[in-house]
């Protein structure tokens, strides 16, 4: 220290102190009412923006006049370099925070409205946020004087021993990857698996998929066995399916009225029934001369996967009430014996050895 301190630098340094505090509930404020304004927009990106700001402008308005009252105080070079150090290393650690929240939460924006859904696939969050954090904290290292290159040579190399440690967890973590960035998966999505399991994808994470069944159990699948699994998604390319639908009607009945009254009940079902296809023109397809009736299908359109059951459940409780109100039949198979009349059951004759040897008889 030159000289020492004297009233003056005190009241300058309270004085440039005061003014970060008061900066910095200025901007706090400014934002806040940015916030109102950002949650009547559409975006939510904008939601994520102001929120993040209202961390760093007022951290860093606290800093700067923290800063102007360091450089005001008559400080040796040493002290003011290791105050503006402290500064700088606070101001670093609070913008990657702010910064890795914003582009976490951007990236969680467009997976939301590329996928469609409430749920996120949350591995590309926490590949954007792990990545913004590590960034950050060699900008701080940096910052102190501590070189970096030694370090990134050092995690290069174990990198390969981690690499080979963690072969199942990084094969499901770009299993995860793939799969997202080929778009055959997607959270929202019914699947089916060739193993059997099937329900709603919930989330795609670094590690596992998880998967909601109906029953609202949750089934969780590595991101390696998914990507190695044949699969069936019910909701891409588009969530609308047909279903079929089996029935049959007697040989005596009229198929030209058993088709339309058929198609009538179809066309009340697609349009009363949520889930739905309501412009779906109904399909009734004759295929089979069976034992006791003639078979048809009938196609009926859904809206998602889900909604078959409900569907399917209306539509043949209508279609059996307006058969029996149009006296149409649905016969059961069955099966006629006619057995001829004096006919006598011969047991089945034994070998010729065996049948001789019980004869005792003569000429």
């Amino acid at each position: 220290m030159n000289r020492a301190p004297t009233l003056d630098d005190f009241v300058l340094a309270g004085i440039a102190l005061a003014a970060g505090l008061l900066l910095a509930f200025v901007a706090r404020a400014v934002l806040r009412w940015l916030a109102g304004h950002a949650e009547r927009t559409r975006w939510s990106g904008d939601d994520v923006i102001v929120d993040a700001l209202r961390t760093v402008l007022p951290w860093a308005s606290v800093a700067g006049g923290a800063a102007s009252a360091a450089a005001v105080l008559p400080l040796t070079r040493t002290v003011q370099h290791q105050v503006n150090q402290t500064l700088q290393v606070l101001l670093i650690l609070v913008v990657t925070l702010a910064a890795a929240r914003v582009i976490s939460g951007l990236v969680r924006t467009v997976t939301m409205s590329r996928s469609g859904v409430a749920g996120s696939a949350t591995i590309f969050v926490n590949i954007t946020r792990v990545l913004v954090l590590a960034i950050g904290f060699l900008v701080m290292l940096q910052t102190l004087g501590i070189s970096i290159a030694p370090l990134l040579t050092a995690l290069g190399v174990g990198g390969l021993a981690v690499a080979l440690a963690l072969q199942d967890t990084l094969a499901n973590l770009f299993a995860g990857v793939h799969i997202l960035a080929s778009k055959t998966v997607q959270p929202g999505d019914y699947i089916r698996l060739s193993s059997g399991e099937e329900g709603y994808v919930v989330d795609i994470n670094w590690r596992q998929t998880t998967v909601r069944q109906l029953s609202n159990n949750l089934v969780v699948i590595p991101n390696g066995q998914l990507a190695k699994t044949n699969m069936t998604n019910y909701s891409r390319p588009e969530q609308r399916l047909t279903i079929v639908v089996q029935a049959g009607v007697g040989y005596d009945s009229d198929l030209e009225h058993v088709e339309r009254v058929t198609a009538q009940v179809v066309t009340e079902v697609m349009t009363d029934i949520t889930g739905a296809v309501p412009d779906h023109e109904p399909a009734i397809r004759f295929h089979t001369f069976g034992d006791s009736r003639i078979g048809f299908s009938v196609i009926l359109g859904i809206g998602e996967f889900s909604d078959q059951y409900r569907i399917k459940h209306e539509f043949i409780k209508r279609l059996h009430r307006r058969y029996h109100a149009e006296g149409i039949t649905i016969p059961a198979p069955t099966r006629t014996v006619a057995l001829q009349q004096g006919a006598v059951l011969i047991p089945q004759q034994r070998s010729g050895e065996d049948a001789g040897a019980g004869y005792t008889g003569g000429e």
